[in-house]
């Protein structure tokens, strides 16, 4: 891990590790086959949908993020934690956890989101956009990415969690 990376679960840990002056946000939902990415403005206010990217070795992964990460003066990522509806990690929180210790190479502060309910949500709002379902599924891990942002932004920005 590189020295001073914060991996948390808690907003505010997460955002005192950020620079004072704020900056970009990467989301991240992360599948066994693809990885979601979304953005969000210096200023905390609104998370959009990234492109969806190919999954491969973690090698391969860790570029894309180092391009993504200069090409938008990224200063800090949150990455989808999907726990069981009980709270309770299974194996795809741990596997998101190992991932996100992985990434702590980068030197960016990481925060773990609980993610429960983000596809459900994305696939809600593709659908309100009439969108048709071939068009969601290549979409769907992008705008889950976007939930799990904006869920996470709203709480650095003064939200209750």
């Amino acid at each position: 891990m590189a020295t001073g990376t914060v991996i948390t679960t808690g907003a505010l840990e997460f955002r005192d590790a950020l620079p004072a002056t704020g900056g970009g946000l990467l989301g991240l939902d992360l599948g066994t086959q693809t990885i979601g990415t979304a953005f969000c403005d210096a200023g905390w206010r609104i998370a959009s949908p990234g492109k969806t990217l190919k999954r491969g070795k973690f090698g391969a992964d860790k570029a894309l993020m180092e391009a993504l990460i200069v090409e938008r003066s990224i200063k800090g990522i949150v990455i989808g934690l999907p726990l069981n509806m009980d709270g309770s990690e299974g194996p795809r929180a741990q596997s998101s956890r190992a991932y996100a210790r992985n990434l702590a190479v980068l030197g960016l502060p990481i925060l773990l989101w609980d993610e429960r309910w983000s596809t459900t949500s994305a696939e809600r709002g593709l659908i309100d956009q009439d969108m048709s379902r071939a068009k969601r599924a290549t979409r769907i891990d992008s705008a889950a990415a976007a939930v799990i942002l904006q869920g996470a932004i709203d709480a650095l920005s003064g939200g209750m969690f």
